[in-house]
């Protein structure tokens, strides 16, 4: 039980050093496709949709990590991002520094 939860810390901390979230993910795309997708603007070093492992579906949603700022800044500029028909949700990640973080016994 212990192993689970430290595994889901692991992950929530991970998905901190992706740039991008994205969200309305079609099903029909994979994180190869979307990889592919979102390298036109620039180089991407990193793709991750979660899967569901009921139904073996990605949950439609997912992060992307870009090599440089500039790149995450040529994809917030584009109006939409359309996928097999379906307008994509794109939200920046904010990272903060340890110094900004708020303090939990707070």
């Amino acid at each position: 039980m212990a192993a689970a939860s430290a595994v889901r810390v692991a992950g929530r901390r991970s998905r901190r050093l992706f740039d991008i979230f994205v969200a309305e993910v079609p099903w029909t795309v994979s994180s190869k496709e979307l990889k592919e997708y979102f390298s036109q603007f620039g180089s991407v070093q990193r793709c991750q949709l979660p899967f569901d492992r009921d139904t073996g579906f990605h949950r439609r949603y997912g992060w992307i990590k870009f090599s440089t700022p500039e790149v995450v800044q040529n994809v917030l500029q584009k109006d939409s991002h359309i996928l097999e028909g379906s307008k994509l949700t794109l939200r920046q990640q904010i990272r903060r520094r340890r110094s900004q973080r708020k303090n939990p016994s707070e």
